[in-house]
């Protein structure tokens, strides 16, 4: 018979895994916080510092995501042979100080830098968070937890475009760098106090070793062979580059299309992305654990059909001239943008053993920030530029009108990824 001490101690240990996976979701926030606070900052920005759209979609895109997949690698190589948590921890002090460090920029140069030392601290974010996930939660609860972790993007978006925009508003964009960075140092310490490094492969139960540490090498190697992952990769990334491509330009679409104050920018979509994101996140997750367990396709199915009905929902957030609708739209595509990462982590993790997984996920991210967030920004701003000089303020919208275009690939390659995925993890078992 089981005493009461023994009952509340099986209750706290089976409560565990959820507060890790509460305070790995706020540091995500930490983490979208501090990436897009520039994002809704960047129209007061241009106009102090005199930057054009490819420097912002430099800033907000390519530098960042340049530093930010090359040293995420290394970073998760060693985070599958050490503690996960102290470099989880490490990371957020990191990014977070260089955040309030961009409120003393003076040019170009400066925020350049800045921004390359919040890619720098972030490079050891997500992998190593993601491994743990892995670790706390078995096979089929694993994609609703990545997907609720994953909600970190779209409250982190939340608390950066309401924020910011008030604080730029009434205060100034480096104030905003301020008091939005300085926290984040706050809360690495009392991660780092509070979770726990879990045992690799601890909710696996298929008696994988984990005891050794896989090279570079050999986790690309068995990825390329499981052409489920590549196929994925690339449908992640062009799926990203549109993401960013609109979210990155939202603020400045609104300020130049629809003639928005910062304030009223970040009161709008701070919920619309924030709120409309999370819900989409979470639902992906949880789908696609539902309808796994009848078909593993349905795990890539689902993030398909997601992105091919976020089609004409982009369209009409772009082109519908009232503003009520265009935000309305705009919020739907977010919802439906935000459900592939959950099933894509969850899908790329039953491909490999646990000694593999921060790696892998450092793979993934590596392909879809580097086009995505690397290309995304840049691409929409280039055009834009280009566009200027006979468009005028029209050019920035028209720039956009590209992510409707690398929809349908993205697409389709979710669709092909599908196909291959009972195979890959009858090999891979």
């Amino acid at each position: 018979m089981q005493t009461r001490e023994t009952r509340i101690n099986e209750e706290v240990s089976s409560l565990y895994p959820n507060y890790v996976l509460a305070m790995l979701t706020l540091v995500y926030v930490f983490n979208f916080v501090d990436r897009q606070l520039l994002v809704i900052l960047q129209e007061s920005i241009k106009k102090e510092l005199q930057l054009s759209d490819t420097q912002l979609g430099m800033l907000s895109g390519f530098t960042f995501a340049l530093f930010y997949v090359t040293l995420g690698i290394p970073i998760a190589r060693y985070a599958d042979k050490t503690n996960r948590r102290n470099i989880v921890a490490a990371s957020l002090g990191i990014w977070s100080l260089m955040t309030a460090s961009s409120g003393l920029v003076r040019n170009f140069g400066q925020l350049l830098l800045a921004r390359i030392g919040v890619g720098v601290g972030e490079a050891g974010g997500s992998p190593p968070a993601h491994a743990m996930i892995s670790d706390y939660f078995p096979p089929e609860k694993r994609s609703t937890a990545l997907a609720i972790y994953s909600t970190g993007i779209y409250f982190g978006v939340l608390t950066g475009f309401l924020m910011g925009g008030y604080l730029n508003q009434h205060l100034g964009w480096r104030t905003a760098f301020f008091a939005l960075g300085i926290p984040g140092v706050v809360f690495s310490v009392l991660f780092y106090a509070s979770v726990k490094e879990p045992r690799r492969g601890a909710t696996d139960g298929n008696g994988t070793s984990v005891a050794e540490s896989s090279s570079l090498r050999e986790v690309l190697t068995r990825l390329y062979a499981t052409r489920t992952f590549v196929y994925l990769a690339m449908a992640t990334g062009l799926h990203v580059f549109c993401i960013y491509g609109l979210l990155n330009w939202a603020p400045s679409f609104l300020a130049r299309i629809h003639k928005m104050t910062n304030s009223e920018i970040g009161a709008l979509l701070g919920p619309i992305f924030g709120i409309g994101g999370a819900v989409g996140s979470f639902a992906g997750g949880y789908l696609t654990d539902y309808f796994g367990k009848i078909d593993k396709r349905w795990y890539l199915k689902i993030p398909a059909l997601a992105i091919m009905i976020s089609i004409p929902c982009a369209a009409g957030a772009l082109f519908l001239p009232n503003t009520f609708y265009s935000v309305l739209c705009l919020g739907l595509t977010a919802s439906l943008h935000s459900t592939y990462l959950g099933p894509a982590i969850a899908v790329s993790h039953s491909l490999v053993p646990a000694s593999m997984r921060a790696l892998t996920s450092a793979i993934l991210f590596f392909v879809l920030n580097f086009i995505g967030l690397g290309f995304g920004p840049l691409v929409v701003g280039m055009i834009s530029d280009g566009l200027t000089p006979s468009l005028g303020a029209e050019a920035l919208r028209w720039a956009m009108s590209i992510i409707i275009v690398i929809s349908f690939g993205s697409t389709a390659l979710f669709w092909v990824a599908a196909r291959k995925l009972t195979v890959d993890l009858r090999l891979t078992t």
